[in-house]
């Protein structure tokens, strides 16, 4: 795919999408596989991003085979699996780390380069690493690498989690499946991924109570068996659309999505003057007359999503008044801001507190995307801003946008990938 997108600005977005599945959903769920022996795991709605190829390419190095089409993967895994994951692999996104908890379980042992992705702040992988300690895994950091191995299986316990850590909660509860004994994760993440999770692990033999509250209890089993499953619907990705058609002053639908996943996000887009209107699983979101500041604050699910505040903030840059966003989640999340600021969004920093003081218009320019949803917001910039924008470095959001273009396109964008 080419890395630069020219974007002719000021078009109201007007139309609907249907959302893709969730990648966040299905790295941890296809990361389940591993716990298989000698079976295969079938998923429905898997989106086709590189994120999701970069896995695929992690579980086909272990051993597995996996075939891919029409958005069904199905991962057949053998009776032996290599338990050493490739650095070149690992480093290229940081959900890498959720092959741990299930490699250690199944295998007994696991080698894993610190993972890379995004750079978004310090995501440390501590909290996997503690909780599985206290399954009964030894851990060692040897060359920039984790080693860690257990005699025999892991062993259920308790696991208080210092911090609701998605991948954490997903790690451990993988790990948990094939423990002796029952597992309880204390202060789990709550995210709608987790049940998804959660449901797969189900469909593949393990009993799982809580999933989506902060306590979830994982009863293990001595072999899981081969089942079938589905992806929910991307709630970032939906809100992502969801926040651009307001900002281009026009009015999007998007279908096949679970509203309340996205009442944190739908909530504040209300308080700034957007119109909203839910339907069953379609959401509409329209700029009904010009935007007032709003103050939020990044939390962990059922709060804002730290995955759409570099989004909504593009959208509060033409808001009339202050708004005041808070990101309690992700330590260096503020990237995106010097690239805002080139396009005339007035925007002062102070730690992790970012206040955006409105301006009545934005002017097109050159702008580079610094991650994953940095990129998706300075594209949201460039639609609602004055001229032309060359938004650059896309590779970052081909990582977790399926169809952008047509999608944007279908909507009445006028956009064109150029070498």
């Amino acid at each position: 795919m080419e890395d630069k997108m020219l974007i002719r600005g000021g078009k109201p977005l007007s139309g609907a999408i249907d959302v893709q599945g969730a990648k966040n959903a299905a790295l941890p769920v296809m990361a389940a596989s591993i716990l298989l022996k000698g079976q295969s795991l079938t998923l429905e709605r898997v989106p086709n991003l590189h994120d999701i190829q970069t896995m695929a390419e992690m579980l086909r190095y272990l051993g597995t085979q996996v075939s891919f089409k029409n958005n069904c993967m199905t991962i057949d895994v053998p009776e032996k699996l290599k338990w050493e994951t490739p650095a070149e692999l690992v480093r290229k996104m940081r959900a890498s780390s959720l092959v741990l908890g299930p490699l250690v379980a199944r295998c007994g042992r696991a080698v894993l380069p610190l993972p890379g992705g995004c750079a978004i702040g310090s995501r440390p992988i501590d909290f996997h690493l503690k909780g599985l300690t206290k399954m009964g895994a030894s851990i060692e950091l040897e060359h920039g690498s984790v080693h860690a191995s257990s005699q025999g299986r892991l062993k259920g316990t308790t696991i208080e989690l210092d911090f609701p850590s998605v991948g954490a909660t997903e790690n451990l509860m993988m790990a948990a499946s094939l423990a002796e004994g029952v597992t309880y994760i204390e202060n789990a993440a709550q995210e709608p991924e987790i049940v998804n999770l959660a449901n797969v692990l189900r469909l593949m033999g393990t009993p799982i109570k809580g999933a989506g509250t902060a306590t979830i209890k994982i009863t293990g089993q001595e072999s899981l068996h081969s089942a079938q499953g589905e992806i929910i619907p991307d709630r970032i990705e939906a809100s992502t659309y969801l926040i651009a058609g307001v900002a281009s002053k026009g009015q999007v639908t998007v279908r096949g999505i679970e509203p309340e996943d996205l009442n944190a996000l739908l909530a504040k887009l209300e308080e700034a003057g957007a119109s909203i209107d839910i339907f069953n699983n379609e959401v509409t979101a329209k700029w009904a007359g010009d935007l007032n500041g709003v103050s939020l604050k990044t939390s962990p699910h059922p709060g804002f999503p730290t995955d759409t505040q570099p989004q909504f903030m593009a959208a509060l840059c033409l808001a009339s008044g202050t708004s005041v966003v808070n990101e309690s989640v992700f330590d260096s999340r503020f990237l995106h801001i010097n690239e805002f600021k080139k396009m005339g969004a007035k925007i002062d920093v102070q730690d992790n507190v970012a206040v955006v003081t409105g301006v009545s218009k934005l002017t097109g320019t050159e702008v580079h995307a610094s991650d994953l949803r940095a990129g998706a917001a300075l594209i949201i910039l460039g639609l609602a801003a004055e001229g032309e924008t060359l938004v650059c470095d896309l590779h970052h959001v081909w990582r977790g946008y399926e169809d952008l273009v047509s999608k944007m396109r279908s909507l009445g964008a006028d956009l064109e990938l150029v070498p």
